[in-house]
């Protein structure tokens, strides 16, 4: 069974996000760029299911600019057999990079497809569902754990009422969750290693899918600062600080 991985360059969840002067977005010069946590925990399950025999093999796919090289090279470190890059420097919405992932999804006829919950850029967790309905394949997100034998994924998943296991049909869409596992460190050697692993180039124009931009983002700006705290006498004092100034009784 052939696993497909979807995986995304983004801002290091270490770094300091700083907002353009002009408002619109986010100032991504000279700072560090690594793979979205949350697909790191999927590229994770994947290899382990690899190395249960399970899969097959691991193929990790990303769409954007070149530099998104790098992140395919660290995920074929973590195990990854393989990657593609479906190279643009178009804005790429949820909706755009779904349409792709279906297009090599019908090219590459995996038996599972994961994916990050979300990406912590945007927060969207829109492609997985995305894909999932544009491929007509069944799905399960935010899996907490993952079983796959005889044809088919058995998924558990935290839901507001506790948790539910959900059974799909192979092939089908799981989207991950932090409490799935943890992603292994990547070593010297298997950085040496992936650098030998295939990593293949595609042409946005090579799939004739519509990338327009539905969304059109107004306006970016840094939260409030917080503002300092204040001492009260009493209860009494702290109760209408609550209900005239703050509002909120």
């Amino acid at each position: 069974m052939k696993v497909l991985v979807c995986v995304k360059r983004v801002v290091d969840y270490n770094v300091k996000i700083r907002v353009k002067s002009d408002g619109t977005g986010v100032d991504v010069a000279n700072v560090k760029m690594s793979m979205n946590p949350f697909d790191e925990i999927a590229l994770e399950e994947a290899v382990r299911l690899r190395e249960a025999g399970v899969a097959t093999e691991v193929v990790a796919v990303t769409c954007g600019v070149t530099q998104c090289q790098e992140t395919l090279r660290t995920a074929m470190a973590i195990g990854s057999d393989r990657a593609i890059l479906v190279e643009s420097t178009d804005e790429l919405q949820p909706l755009a990079v779904a349409k792709i992932l279906k297009a090599l999804v019908d090219k590459e006829q995996p038996g599972l497809i994961i994916l990050g919950k979300q990406a912590i850029d945007d927060d969207s967790n829109q492609t997985g569902q995305m894909l999932a309905a544009l491929a007509g394949l069944p799905q399960a997100t935010f899996a907490s754990k993952v079983v796959v034998a005889d044809g088919k994924a058995t998924v558990s998943r935290e839901v507001d009422g506790g948790s539910e296991t959900l059974s799909l049909k192979l092939p089908a869409v799981v989207t991950t969750d932090l409490r799935l596992n943890e992603p292994r460190y990547v070593t010297l050697p298997n950085i040496m290693k992936a650098k030998k692993k295939p990593l293949e180039t595609l042409k946005l124009a090579d799939f004739g899918v519509d990338v327009t931009p539905r969304l059109k983002t107004l306006k970016v700006v840094e939260p409030p600062k917080r503002s300092a705290g204040v001492m009260v006498p009493d209860v009494k004092t702290l109760v209408e600080k609550l209900k005239n100034e703050a509002k909120v009784l």
